[in-house]
């Protein structure tokens, strides 16, 4: 009866895992449930739709403020190249980065990124970062001033350019003059990969003394009932606002905070500082901007200690990071105000993002790759994966060296684990023995046990040690696969394209000669499928467990995690498929080393057998 009943909440558990997780995943894990979605914005013309409004920042009533722009937006969504062709533009022209800078209110809204493609296609369009005002996903950044009783630039403001082209070796200065005396010049610079810097320069030529706040600002359109499944926030990767106060970055804000929705499951479990509507912080700001999983834009001020911050809604879908000097500056007549700001407009490349930090000495700009718990782990996973990577040109073939690596170091553990599954099987018939003995008082067969432990010297928790030290390995793993823009596109061989996206291979449809694509779930790659083929040989390596219900599941895992595993990146699922063949092997060449071992399982095999068809013939 016992054992009808373990087999039935074995089959239940089963089911639950097998349907149960679909649902999971979408909710928590969509970038992989969602696997076939394009998720960067091409180069393409936009639906009609009705955009929201753009902001300029709120800097205080001592320099006056301004809100929502004027004439900022179009009335509706429009091509692109309808809106690229509307306004006087300067061209952004370097290795990496493509684009222009709009004259009328001096925007840079126009950057595509060169070096990343939106899919593997051989057509495929470059990634675009930054779009204009009035196309569907609007996304920008513009310099100014706020300030009481003088004419500032501001949305409308027709600047003027020095040069028709912004490259490494050719700045632009935007420069605009108001009636009263006052001139406002930009001096821009951009480098060879993904930083442009800002130079803000006033000049009063007027009669009397004015008072400004220089600031900047990133302006971003993002529909939160539309954002593409592989792009939203979750608990494990974070999208959306980021930054670094008091040398600690923050990924408490999420857009859903700003327009002032009720925050998600894990935002309310793990707690969240984040205010509905603005989040200002008026601490050291070392940087702030948005993040999507692999693209950055960030504000990054030259004096962190004389800024405030703040992430803000303008409704409509409408979100804004910006900084501002902490007071209003006085210029007097003759004199001039100089301000320097950086912008980041790029691909969160690691080894870019650490340059930069060392630099200009901005505070953990790595930090904008969410790592997460494991930091101190996966970096160090991350360099050697990405040497090797390096080294043989390949990072599938990098994945199986490092699986070789990570095995290697963890050898030592596997002989203790191993060791102790030996002594825990000598120890079996005198645990046996302590339960029938002690079967009606478990207090003191729980002391019994404990004592036979250590008079033996033996460690029951010593054989789970490998599986425990395999978490977080694998977990980091997941992190750079899924966060590395280097690891983005890489293929392995044949029909693994991309490693860091689900084995698109299945039987399900007969390998893609069936005209139809197999529900999530159901999509099980050929990687996935080894890896539970050679997890079951594994499990039969290893001495079976005495208690039944826990030998009906160890028997079934290994298909259970098939399924669980298919919606995972190929990387991750290569890297558990070659661990279990390594670790049969060591299995095996332990058992060859102990030979004592192998047969005690045996005999208790048979011992089993001839039980089990006792029970049967007393049936």
């Amino acid at each position: 009866m016992d054992d009808k009943r373990n087999i039935i909440m074995a089959v239940l558990l089963t089911g639950i895992i097998l349907f149960g997780w679909p649902m999971l995943m979408e909710q928590f894990f969509p970038d992989m449930a969602n696997k076939n979605e394009i998720v960067e914005q091409a180069d393409v013309p936009a639906t009609d739709q009705v955009p929201g409004e753009s902001m300029t920042p709120v800097v205080g009533s001592d320099t006056g403020s301004s809100d929502i722009s004027t004439g900022a937006v179009s009335d509706k969504i429009r091509p692109l190249a309808t809106i690229l062709r509307e306004n006087p533009r300067v061209l952004i022209d370097t290795p990496r980065l493509q684009g222009s800078i709009n004259l009328k209110g001096g925007r840079i809204d126009d950057l595509t990124l060169t070096d990343h493609t939106v899919d593997m296609s051989k057509d495929s369009a470059s990634v675009r970062l930054f779009s204009p005002s009035g196309t569907q996903d609007a996304y920008f950044s513009r310099f100014g001033w706020a300030g009481g009783g003088v004419a500032v630039p501001d949305d409308n403001t027709i600047w003027s350019a020095d040069q028709s082209k912004l490259t490494p070796e050719t700045p632009v200065t935007l420069s605009w003059s108001n009636k009263t005396g006052q001139t406002y010049a930009i001096k821009l610079s951009i480098d060879t990969d993904y930083l442009i810097t800002a130079e803000q320069n006033v000049t009063n030529r007027g009669e009397n003394a004015i008072a400004l706040k220089p600031y900047g600002l990133i302006n971003r359109k993002r529909d939160l009932d539309n954002i593409p499944a592989n792009e939203a926030s979750t608990w494990t990767i974070h999208s959306g606002p980021v930054g670094v106060y008091e040398g600690a970055a923050n990924y408490d804000v999420d857009y859903e905070n700003l327009a002032g929705e009720e925050p998600g499951f894990f935002s309310r479990m793990f707690g969240t500082s984040a205010v509905a509507g603005t989040n200002a912080y008026d601490t050291e700001v070392s940087w702030l901007g948005f993040t999507d999983k692999y693209w950055l834009g960030a504000l990054i001020p030259d004096n962190i200690s004389q800024v405030d911050a703040k992430f803000r809604s303008g409704g409509g879908d409408i979100f804004q990071a910006e900084i501002a000097k902490k007071s209003a500056q006085i210029i007097e007549p003759g004199k001039q105000l100089s301000t320097t700001t950086r912008l980041f407009a790029g691909a969160k490349e690691n080894a870019i993002l650490e340059r930069y930090e060392s630099e200009y000495n901005i505070r953990n700009l790595d930090r904008a790759i969410d790592w997460g718990w494991f930091y101190w782990f996966e970096k160090p996973l991350f360099y050697l994966l990405n040497w090797l990577f390096q080294l043989v040109g390949n990072f599938g073939v990098a994945i199986i060296l490092m699986t070789f690596v990570v095995r290697g170091i963890m050898f030592p553990i596997a002989q203790k684990q191993f060791k102790s599954m030996a002594q825990m099987r000598a120890v079996q018939p005198k645990m046996k023995a302590l339960q029938e003995k002690f079967k009606d008082d478990k207090q003191q067969q729980q002391q019994e046990i404990m004592k036979l432990y250590k008079d033996e010297k033996v460690n029951p928790l010593a054989g789970c040690l490998p599986i425990f030290l395999q978490i977080p390995i694998f977990f980091a793993l997941y992190k750079v696969l899924m966060l590395s823009i280097e690891m983005r596109h890489q293929p392995f061989i044949l029909w693994i394209k991309d490693l860091s996206a689900p084995d698109p291979l299945t039987p399900v449809n007969l390998f893609g000669l069936l005209p139809f694509d197999p529900p999530t779930f159901l999509a099980v790659g050929i990687l996935p499928i080894l890896m539970g083929i050679t997890m079951h040989f594994q499990f039969k390596l290893n001495p079976a467990p005495m208690d039944p219900m826990q030998k009906q599941i160890f028997s079934i895992m290994p298909w259970i995690l098939v399924f669980i595993m298919a919606p995972f990146a190929a990387g991750l699922q290569l890297y558990w498929t070659v661990s279990n063949i390594l670790t049969i092997a060591q299995q095996s060449w332990l058992y060859s080393r102990h030979p004592q071992m192998k047969e005690m399982m045996a005999k208790e095999a048979e011992e089993k057998a001839k039980k089990a068809a006792a029970d049967k013939a007393e049936a």
